[in-house]
């Protein structure tokens, strides 16, 4: 019964799996054809439309056989105003070898370093590197698929690639990277900028990006974009090419004339070597056009080699701010000529003024005792400009500085640029603003502000680039003359500073006397500014710690040229400011003289002969052979002194004075300008005072007339 019992237990669980065998392979079945259906319905929807989430895959499956290349755009290059090269693209290398023993090349051949030894000893013929430093950097520690040799495999010249090529070393490859070539080395490195390598995450890959001065501010219109080209050849019987061509970058030509600049660059050197100033800067400005023709600074660095780089990131002129000293006694004159309160022939005592309970002295602190305020400007006298601020007011004063932009970026092209500042609040603020204390600017405002002396009062912005060509040879920009704001003060205001600037030059009271250039007409003025304490408190003390300055301009009566240099804190003083200046000033001056003389008319310049011991007929034959024209003062037999130094270079048919002693009687002075009255005056020690502006209309005494050192002589000028 038992045995009946477990049979029909048996039956049932065989029947139960097969039921359940059944069913699952039933299952299967219909998951099978499912799946089935579904795949021929993907293919025939596929094969219909030929896309897969909306993407057109035949699009995709073209791509899998597409050869794509990247055409790189070059850099735009940078010339100087006559189209000789400042920067220009470039390529340099990355030497490295590949070491593991699978990678072979498309024709089976080993494309791995194969002899060590051999190609150790042919590299360190080319890279600066030995052949067993080589050799150990072929034999790494851990395995690696390759290696590269330091700083002496990196930044190789095509010239290098080439020669190693030429060796044929298996194994040896190269990868490129964008470089930037400045052929001229230190050359307004801080205005023309740097460019360097840097990693673009877009494209994946280096490109060169400007990272200072024009190539920073720039960069955009520099940098062009890239090409590519894309070959498909999916097809057997036909092979389709996608072409877009690479949009280099447009070229910029600057305002920099290369002589001028090379020849600012060498003669700051030699002081910055000799000298070793703290800071250093130079600017030759068409202060007509706002054109700068030369600008550089010290310390500075060489583009080219990065030397001196790490030590003079900072573009001194716009990115550091000074107080300007003297210098800036040119706004102040032209201020208080222009609002009425300059009176030329009235008197003062100079040495020390008290303003406020504050005494201001004179840098020759017992002064000159009572002297004209024509003298103020010439001698730099702080008293005498104090006492003009006054005469102006305050508020007067400041609404000149307001309108030359005291404190206000001139947005030159240039990254960086501070605007400086004003210490306004006080009566005694104010007074020591009017010789340049208290009062922050940075360079390239100093020039805007010279500007002005050029254009009847109306400042021009200072500006780099003269136009940007594109790299089809189209001119896609042209930067134009830019006035800013309304002019500060009339051409007759501008005429009566330039007369005060030439005055800088008389040796006998001027400050400036050093930079005198004979047969160069120009303009000076001077300034010693004194340098606030780091630490508080007031200024610093010592005879070199300074901002020692000098700006002049050419011609004198029509100006159109401007130089400016700044020294600060000549650590080896060896000789007096002036002197270390002039050792910049007058030889770039006489270059930009004689550039402006042929690219117009040359000056026939005649030279002055000694003539102290002759007799006066034997003084007017010398003089006339000369091409000069003598005018005889006294009534003695010989001439005992001459005003303008023998040697000196003058323009054709300039008078000559020569001083005979004995009685002195009045000259024709109908025609005569500023500068004639004052060069009789130094040679005759006679007082006069002037009105007006231009030539001699009239004078006090009649021609003829006995004269000495205590007649009074008053002339009336005009244009």
């Amino acid at each position: 019964m038992n045995n009946n019992r477990n049979k029909r237990n048996t039956n049932l669980l065989q029947t139960k799996a097969f039921k359940n065998r059944f069913t699952i392979g039933r299952v299967i079945q219909i998951v099978v054809a499912l799946v089935f259906v579904i795949f021929v319905f993907r293919f025939l929807y596929l094969g219909v439309t030929q896309k897969i989430d909306g993407e057109d895959i035949s699009e995709r499956t073209k791509l899998l056989y597409a050869t794509n290349r990247t055409i790189s755009a070059s850099r735009g290059t940078i010339y100087d105003r006559n189209g000789l090269v400042v920067a220009e693209d470039s390529h340099l290398y990355t030497v490295y070898a590949i070491l593991d023993k699978s990678y072979i090349d498309y024709e089976g051949k080993a494309a791995y370093v194969t002899n060590k030894e051999e190609t150790a000893a042919k590299l360190s013929t080319v890279l600066k590197i030995s052949q067993d430093k080589i050799f150990k950097y072929l034999n790494p520690s851990t395995e690696s698929f390759q290696v590269q040799f330091g700083s002496a495999g990196s930044n190789l010249t095509l010239a290098q690639k080439k020669a190693i090529e030429k060796m044929n070393l298996p194994g040896i490859k190269f990868y490129q990277t964008p470089s930037r070539i400045y052929p001229n080395g230190i050359f307004a490195s801080h205005i023309v900028g740097l460019a360097t390598p840097t990693y673009d995450k877009k494209t994946g890959k280096e490109v060169l990006t400007g990272t200072m001065g024009l190539e920073a501010w720039f960069n955009k219109d520099l940098t062009g974009t890239d090409g590519y080209q894309m070959t498909n050849s999916a097809s057997k019987n036909k092979r389709n090419n996608i072409y877009k061509a690479a949009q280099n970058g447009n070229n910029l030509y600057l305002t920099i004339d290369s002589q001028i600049q090379s020849l600012l660059e060498q003669y700051m050197t030699q002081v910055m070597t000799k000298y070793r100033p703290v800071k250093l800067t130079g600017v030759v400005e068409n202060i007509k056009t706002g054109e700068v023709l030369a600008a550089s600074q010290r310390p500075t660095f060489n583009p080219q080699t990065k030397s001196g780089l790490t030590g003079s990131y900072r573009d001194v002129l716009v990115q550091d701010t000074y107080e300007p000293g003297s210098v800036f006694k040119i706004l102040t004159l032209s201020a208080a000529v222009n609002s009425g309160n300059y009176h030329p022939n009235s008197y003062y005592n100079s040495g020390s003024v008290t303003v406020a309970g504050s005494t201001i002295h004179d840098w020759q602190t017992s002064g000159w005792g009572s002297i004209p305020f024509s003298q103020a400007f010439p001698r730099s006298s702080n008293v005498g400009f104090t006492l003009l601020e006054q005469k102006m007011g305050k508020k007067v004063w400041k609404s000149y500085l307001n309108k030359f932009r005291i404190g206000k970026k001139t947005g030159v092209t240039l990254p960086g640029e501070q605007a400086g500042f004003m210490q306004f609040s006080s009566v005694v603020d104010a007074a020591t603003t009017s010789f340049g204390q208290g009062v922050n600017v940075n360079v390239m405002q100093m020039m805007q502000a010279f500007s002005s002396l050029a254009n009847d009062g109306q400042m021009v912005k200072p500006q780099f680039i003269s136009k940007e060509v594109n790299a089809n040879g189209k001119v896609v920009k042209t930067y134009k003359v830019k006035k800013v704001g309304s002019p500060v003060y009339s051409a007759e205001t501008a005429k009566t500073v330039l007369s005060n600037m030439k005055r800088v030059l008389n040796k006998n009271y001027g400050t400036g006397y050093a930079y005198r250039i004979p047969g160069v007409s120009i303009g000076v003025k001077t300034g010693t500014a004194q340098i606030a304490n780091p630490k508080g408190g007031g200024y610093l003390t010592g005879d070199s710690n300074y901002i020692f300055s000098v700006v002049g301009v050419y011609p004198a009566n029509k100006p159109k040229y401007a130089v400016y240099i700044t020294m600060q804190q000549p650590r080896n003083m060896s000789d007096p400011a002036e002197t270390i200046l002039s050792q910049i000033f007058k030889p770039v001056m006489k270059q930009v003289a004689v550039m402006d003389r042929n690219n117009t008319s040359s000056i026939d310049l005649r030279q002055v002969p000694n003539i102290v011991g002759l007799s006066t007929e034997e003084a007017k034959k010398s003089v006339k052979e000369s091409g000069l024209h003598l005018l005889v003062l006294g009534t003695g037999k010989k001439v005992k002194a001459q005003q303008q130094e023998s040697g000196h270079n003058l323009p054709s048919g300039t008078t000559v004075m020569a001083y005979t002693g004995g009685k002195l009687k009045m000259p024709d002075m109908t025609g005569w300008n500023s500068t004639l009255i004052e060069e009789f005056s130094e040679l005759t020690g006679i007082r006069i005072s002037q009105s007006g502006n231009g030539k001699v209309e009239s004078q006090s005494i009649q021609i003829g007339k006995e004269i000495n050192r205590s007649s009074k002589i008053k002339l009336k000028l005009k244009e």
